[in-house]
């Protein structure tokens, strides 16, 4: 999900550095860093805490209709992204604007401090799901050297199931499809919730911006149903549906990319 995001930040970085001789400014912030305002949304807008409150209040009332079935035949389980949907990696970003720097730089010394905080509602809801008898899978693509400290951030958050079992890390294949196939085989997944397409089905990976809008179309019946979508502003697949189609490096190809996917009237 991290892929692209680090584009628009060398883009800045290399506009700001070209249009201002003064050595005096080199290592101040840049104030139209393009992930500030995303940043700020996501650490200090009440109605991103609402979202992810509200995400987290669908879940719960759909784990609720879900346990008035009965003669189930398979162990229930839900199936979670981690960054974004159960921890807020939003330091990780501010660090990023201040100090003029992209993903991967400074990624995982971040992961290694093992801070990182709950998501708005994540706990409380963790929690219930938890003591209904539902198993937690976390799928996660962050690297497999992370898992250790991964699993020390959800014990010290107090998280259900944060252990080597529930939490499956990218290897290879940053597709989380055969992932969720694993899983599915062998349990019941009544939910699967995360901030990006990709958290929910392979169906989105790979495609443009107009293949994207007509799956969601086609899937409309199970967001907020078996699908709960988390808000993340800063980063996600839909960067790599904008550049799809760039092959080199030029800024203002890619400049002209981001342009060109606005509609004005």
């Amino acid at each position: 999900m991290r892929l692209f995001h680090g584009i628009l930040v060398v883009a800045t970085a290399l506009l700001v550095t070209l249009s201002s001789c003064d050595p005096s400014k080199e290592h101040q912030a840049d104030t139209r860093h393009p992930l500030l305002m995303a940043t700020l949304y996501q650490q200090t807008a009440a109605e991103a805490a609402a979202l992810s409150i509200q995400s987290f209040n669908m879940a719960e009332i759909m784990i609720h209709a879900e346990l008035q079935k009965k003669n189930i035949d398979k162990k229930r389980a839900i199936i979670t992204d981690i960054d974004e949907t159960v921890l807020d990696n939003s330091p990780y970003e501010a660090k990023c604007i201040l100090e003029g720097i992209s993903y991967p730089e400074a990624w995982d010394e971040w992961c290694n401090l093992s801070s990182a905080q709950p998501v708005p509602g994540a706990l409380r809801f963790f929690s219930y799901v938890a003591s209904n008898d539902i198993e937690i899978f976390y799928i996660t693509n962050r690297k497999q050297h992370l898992k250790e400290a991964t699993l020390l951030n959800l014990k010290r958050k107090g998280f259900p199931f944060a252990d080597a079992d529930h939490i499956l890390m990218r290897t290879n294949d940053n597709s989380k499809e055969p992932r969720r196939k694993k899983i599915m085989d062998e349990y019941r997944v009544v939910l699967l919730l995360g901030d990006n397409l990709d958290d929910f089905t392979n169906a989105f990976e790979g495609k443009s911006l107009a293949e994207r809008e007509e799956y969601v179309e086609k899937l409309r019946s199970s967001f907020g149903r078996r699908y709960i979508v988390f808000p993340n502003a800063m980063y996600g697949s839909w960067e790599s549906a904008i550049y799809q189609s760039v092959k080199d490096t030029l800024i203002t190809d890619k400049d002209q990319k981001l342009l060109n996917a606005l509609t004005a009237f």
